[in-house]
């Protein structure tokens, strides 16, 4: 039996992210994972972005990982908010804010592969992939887990394991944790869309009768799309060639970027809410989708995935300088009662605006218009606001200001 201090399951952003923060700290870690990666794929036109809020550069600055990034990164100067066929409209600028952004849009690619290239590095971490956990025991003292890997079975033994393996996560159900599920009926299209107008840096959201869709400025004049559109009518989008599905993304975007000139790959995401009832247990904790899966409105999901990371990396190496053990239920509630209200926030503003901008009656309409506006003509609401999608509302984990642990 193989003995660790963490296990992580999960190999994806957030679970690498984990190990990067918890390196240097004298820790033994495995990290399973179930698939193969393939970060060394070219760049290329269609790659997948991901949007980083600022606090979540932030937290790259203290895994001093932010620089093997720059390179691949589109600044977010401005975001520009607005409502189809109303006159309401938010807008927000980092000037506000005296940031230098307030996000930046990064390959998913680029940032998987400056964490593929990190956690090998790092001393005492063992990698298992391709794995699949096939069993967990646990008791007050250890957890125990069964896997397979490269054909044969292996048993590793830690003393805290850590969820980092998706929405639908297998540990979360051998825990016996449930969680709530709502289907938004909502399905997102993301693509890569070249404009005939430069984008300026400027993020924007816009909120149709389907849903929201989001254009985020990045390199080489591209921007990326998330086109929500209801699932009941994303085969028919899926299906239409090319220069009918810039037309169908046209009438809803607008002008603003003149006419969209090229489209890339389409790939089809069903949306979904997922909350775990709970977030830890005796030996156990859940971070990013295994205990939150969100709307991709306001592009929150992995920033506040990163921001579990960057509180649980606290609070654990915390507790080992104290001589605890970081796998009690004591230790692991500090996690928890932390990020509580992160979760919360985050969870009901993305919530709710999905849910209030895809109600398409008129009257309504008129109201979204009038608050809309309204909250643009109020900095010390919109200021509220932008720190909260920028991840700089609340209690702030070293991390997320840039510090090490």
């Amino acid at each position: 039996m193989l003995q660790y201090d963490v296990i992580i399951t999960g190999g994806g952003m957030v679970g690498a992210s984990l190990a990067c923060a918890l390196s240097g700290q004298g820790l033994r870690i495995a990290l399973i994972e179930a698939i193969e990666s393939e970060t060394r794929s070219e760049a290329g036109y269609d790659d997948r972005a991901i949007a980083l809020s600022y606090g979540t550069r932030r937290i790259f600055d203290g895994l001093q990982l932010w620089n093997s990034l720059t390179s691949a990164a589109t600044p977010i100067h401005r975001i520009h908010v607005s409502d189809r066929g109303h006159f309401g409209m938010v807008r927000m600028d980092r000037a506000d804010e005296g940031l230098p952004a307030i996000g930046y849009v990064v390959p998913a690619r680029a940032i998987g592969q400056v964490l593929a290239d990190a956690i090998k590095g790092i001393e005492g971490l063992d990698i298992f992939c391709p794995a699949t956990v096939t069993e967990v025991k646990h008791t007050a003292a250890a957890v125990e887990v069964d896997m397979s890997h490269e054909g044969l079975m292996t048993t590793l033994s830690g003393r805290l394991i850590v969820a980092a393996d998706g929405a639908d996560s297998p540990l979360r159900g051998q825990f016996g944790i449930g969680s709530v599920v709502s289907d938004y009926q909502q399905t997102a299209i993301v693509t890569n869309i070249t404009p005939q107008l430069p984008h300026n840096n400027i993020a924007y959201e816009r909120f149709t009768a389907s849903g929201p869709l989001a254009l985020l400025p990045m390199s080489e004049q591209r921007c990326a799309v998330v086109w929500t559109v209801a699932s009941a009518q994303a085969e028919a989008v899926m299906a239409l060639d090319e220069s009918d599905f810039i037309a169908e993304l046209q009438s809803r975007f607008g002008y603003r970027l003149g006419r969209l000139e090229r489209v890339g790959r389409r790939q089809a995401w069903p949306l979904r809410l997922v909350r775990a009832k709970e977030s830890v247990r005796e030996r156990l904790a859940l971070i990013g989708n295994a205990v939150h899966t969100l709307h991709p409105i306001a592009g929150q999901g992995f920033n506040l995935g990163a921001r579990d990371v960057a509180v649980l990396a606290e609070v654990l190496v915390d507790a080992l300088k104290a001589g605890e053990d970081p796998g009690s239920l004591a230790v692991l509630q500090r996690y928890a009662d932390w990020q509580q209200r992160d979760h919360k926030n985050v969870t009901v503003f993305t919530d709710g605006l999905a849910r209030m901008f895809s109600l398409p009656l008129p009257a309504l309409g008129m109201a979204r218009s009038a608050g809309m506006l309204a909250f643009d003509l109020l900095p010390p609401a919109k200021r509220l606001l932008t720190r909260l999608t920028m991840g700089r509302s609340g209690r702030t984990p070293r991390l997320a200001r840039g510090l090490p642990l």
